[in-house]
């Protein structure tokens, strides 16, 4: 039996999204098609737009049987722990077969090419890697740089080192190759231009949140989003639980940090070589975040990198805490969304899966508690803390209760 495994954030679920899912599942004769996606947060660390049991039903609404969530901990992190954690999560499910990616190039062979030098880390590759280090380059910069000293034979190379789905898409390689996972890739040619931000049937995400930020009406960005999504999305909006822009935590944040001295910034994850003195000295002297940013940012620290470490600042997430989860991989798979098909799959998970499946709020309050060990109970801590810190960013404070994780149960697509 072959099951489709999906990554994604879906923020929001557009037309892009809708026809990776409607090419991949004609691929094979699949069963089911299986979601790992992010929760709350995301990998570029920000929030997303609506929360994420309204994202998961608009994808089981337009095709997937099941979406499990991402745990806070690979959620928000560069490309390859984040597609180490998202590419084991689907292995560990004992259904999953198969693995489909959007990508720009749609090369499977010169992605594969790529991602087995990451892989097996030629001598000759660290060895350029460690020299474009040295000049002060971030890191992402610099092994692109050595990539394309070490494979300069392979056509268009730069072009596959660009784009951001074809980057994620090497780590999703990289990650079924170091693992020897039983996974067998598939990607499918992304349609439209990333960074075109006129709206369309196949604009993304980015444009279709750049146009609600700028208070445009929903009518805007109708042409890019399937009706229901869109439908759904105006729900949340309706009843002021969307949508949650970058900067609605920007006061927490700013606690965080003024209240710390930077020795004590020195224990968050990813704060090394003198970050702290820079995050704590623009947290005193900034108004806004974006200030902040732009403070902090330099060759080595990009925007990016700093959004991420603003969160697990503000989680207080430790380099010791993300050594375990590294080390111990997901630890549980929270259900979120399934349709009649994708109950079928969850029957079959249970019994094939060795971790716990996390069904009802109930189950996740008895993870919390440590009901499941504390491997279980540590990695729920954060996705927990994550979701009660996303609530205060909905525009109706009458939503913003903390606890929703316990309460909160599995959308199922009954039509």
């Amino acid at each position: 039996m072959a099951v489709l495994g999906i990554v994604a954030e879906f923020n929001p679920f557009h037309n892009g999204h809708l026809h990776l899912v409607q090419e991949a599942l004609k691929k094979e004769d699949f069963s089911a098609a299986v979601c790992v996606m992010s929760g709350n947060f995301l990998q570029r660390g920000e929030p997303a737009l609506c929360d994420k049991w309204s994202r998961a039903e608009m994808a089981v609404r337009c095709g997937l049987d099941l979406v499990i969530e991402l745990p806070f901990c690979f959620a928000v992190r560069s490309a390859w722990y984040f597609a180490r954690g998202a590419v084991n999560l689907l292995a560990q499910t004992g259904v999953v077969t198969h693995l489909a990616f959007g990508s720009e190039s749609g090369n499977i062979n010169g992605l594969n090419a790529i991602a087995s030098v990451l892989a097996s880390e030629p001598d000759e590759f660290k060895t350029r890697l460690r020299s474009h280090l040295n000049k002060g380059l971030n890191y992402p910069t610099a092994r692109s740089l050595a990539l394309q000293d070490y494979l300069s034979s392979i056509p268009d190379l730069e072009h596959l080192l660009m784009g951001p789905n074809n980057i994620l898409g090497i780590e999703y390689l990289r990650v079924i190759m170091e693992n020897c996972l039983p996974l067998i890739p598939l990607t499918i040619p992304r349609q439209g231009n990333f960074h075109d931000p006129a709206l369309g049937y196949f604009s993304g995400a980015t444009a279709i949140r750049k146009s609600l930020e700028q208070n445009q009406s929903l009518q805007q960005v109708a042409p890019a989003m399937p009706k229901n999504c869109l439908e759904r999305l105006k729900k949340e909006i309706s009843l002021g639980r969307a949508p949650v822009h970058a900067d609605a935590l920007e006061q927490a944040v700013f606690f965080q940090l003024r209240s710390r001295s930077a020795t004590q910034l020195q224990n968050i994850y990813e704060v090394n070589e003198g970050l702290e003195n820079r995050l704590h000295n623009a947290a005193i002297t900034s108004h806004t975040l974006e200030e902040l940013r732009h403070q902090v940012k330099s060759k080595r620290y990009s925007l990016t990198r700093i959004n991420r470490t603003l969160l697990y600042s503000l989680l207080a997430l430790s380099k010791t805490q993300m050594q375990a989860f590294d080390l111990n991989g997901p630890q549980y798979i929270h259900v979120l969304a399934f349709s009649a098909k994708g109950q079928e799959i969850l029957q079959e998970m249970k019994i094939k899966c060795t971790l716990p499946v996390l069904s009802r709020g109930s189950e996740v309050k008895h993870a919390y508690v440590g009901g499941y060990g504390k491997q279980v109970q540590d990695m729920t801590a954060i996705d927990v803390l994550a979701d009660d810190l996303y609530v205060l960013g909905f525009p109706n404070p009458q939503h913003r209760q903390g606890a929703q994780a316990f309460t909160s149960t599995p959308f199922i697509l009954t039509d």
